[in-house]
């Protein structure tokens, strides 16, 4: 049983690391508080799913923007001081957040700008943040190093809907605001005790300054690298077609008959899937077929989803509301165990597969993939969900996210053959 917890090897013997995990860990607790908070806060003035669904579409923008600068950013300046400058927006805007919600502010516009600004940095937080553990770990290391990392994001997507749930039914919006304002210090704490990280040497012919041009070298090796840009596509297919968190303020509110406590249980119930999958990953770093293993863990995700669709459906015809809420739940967590086992692999396959010089510029699209994906899969799906309603909306993604993963497989041969012991682009 020891050997399938998780590995704490990098923890206990990297104290640079130790910081960054505990910082993030916390302050991730609440920006998920205000992921809730806002989409909560929309539906509650706007009555409307399709309103929740744009702040996708005001988050993709700069996320897409400041993504892709933000890593070509990290490549030519020090990622140490990137990553601290964008977290410093990233607490403003968290502090604009509580502010705005102590003033009774009733402009669903204000609340989409806060989103703009807070994915811009979180666009170029991201890139620097990922790429820094490759230079401050060993490779060996990298695998574990993933694992506690999609640990501390699934504890913090459970506890951080949880707590928004309570804290907005007991103090309004303003309570997790304020929370989440408090603890988005901790990442600060752990960047600034960093050593510096100054980049690395460039090849003849590549740009040397940030900008659009660095951006296009990210592309044009991304286009040589077919195992890098497949682990890109998959999750694409798994978020665009399967994005549930759209439908969770209707499906909590009306569907399943309950409040805000009732929408913050749908958005942790995935991440006490991922929790319960990485609590159990010691055996994750000896696997070798990568690949396959990301191809399994997206079939499950959609799996999952389709789950949640058939439960939505059954309330208040053949299942009680309290065992669709269950059946709902238990989906949920299904699809966020199989996330989390994905999320370990790509993330370890795009650090050890790819040069350092290029890390920073293919994490910027990397997080563009993994947190703008969701993003237009929300616009996508609330507007889905207006014309065919909640439960055929995630049944039917679900059913999609299985047939695409099937197809990319049956296109992509080599990327089920890749080898962790000689990692190739």
């Amino acid at each position: 049983m020891r050997s399938h917890l998780p590995d704490l090897t990098p923890l206990r013997e990297n104290p640079e690391y130790r910081r960054l995990w505990t910082g993030f860990t916390l302050s991730n607790v609440g920006s998920q508080m205000a992921v809730v908070a806002i989409g909560l806060q929309v539906y509650d003035l706007t009555r409307s799913t399709a309103a929740v669904g744009l702040v996708g579409l005001f988050a993709l923008v700069p996320l897409v923007v400041m993504g892709l600068y933000g890593g070509s950013l990290s490549d030519h300046h020090d990622r140490r001081r990137v990553a601290l400058g964008a977290n410093l927006v990233a607490w403003a805007t968290s502090i604009a957040c509580a502010l705005q919600a102590w003033q009774g502010n009733t402009s669903v516009l204000l609340l989409y700008v806060l989103v703009a600004v807070w994915s811009g940095a979180f666009g170029v937080s991201s890139p620097a943040r990922t790429s820094i553990y490759p230079r401050i770990l060993p490779r060996e290391q990298l695998p574990a190093a993933n694992a506690l990392g999609v640990l501390a994001m699934s504890v913090a997507m459970m506890a951080g809907p949880l707590l928004a749930g309570v804290l907005v039914d007991w103090g309004g919006f303003r309570a997790a605001y304020t929370v989440d304002a408090l603890v988005t210090l901790a990442a600060l704490w752990g960047l600034w005790r960093l050593r510096p990280l100054p980049p690395g040497e460039h090849e003849e012919g590549e740009s040397t300054r940030a900008g659009f041009g660095s951006v296009v070298d990210g592309f044009r090796f991304l286009g040589t690298a077919p195992n890098v840009r497949m682990t890109f596509v998959a999750d694409i297919a798994a978020m665009l077609l399967a994005q549930p968190r759209v439908i969770f303020p209707a499906a909590g509110t009306v569907i399943l008959g309950g409040g805000a406590s009732t929408v913050g249980l749908l958005y942790a119930a995935a991440a006490v899937g991922a929790v319960l999958a990485t609590l159990l990953s010691g055996r994750l770093g000896s696997v070798r077929r990568q690949g396959v293993a990301i191809l399994v863990s997206i079939v499950g995700w959609g799996v999952g989803i389709a789950g949640l669709g058939v439960a939505l459906l059954g309330a208040n015809d053949w299942l009680t509301r309290d065992q669709a809420l269950v059946g709902a739940l238990v989906a949920m967590a299904f699809a966020g165990g199989s996330d989390a086992v994905s999320a370990v692999f790509r993330t370890t396959i795009l650090q050890t597969a790819a040069p350092d010089r290029m890390r920073g510029r293919l994490q910027g699209v990397f997080i563009v993939v993994v947190a703008g994906g969701p993003r237009v899969g929300e616009l996508v799906g609330g507007a889905v969900a207006e014309r065919i309603g909640e439960g055929w909306m995630a049944v039917w993604g679900g059913i999609a996210c299985v047939v695409a993963v099937v197809l990319l497989a049956v296109r992509q041969p080599g990327f089920i053959r890749y080898d962790a012991r000689h990692p190739t682009p």
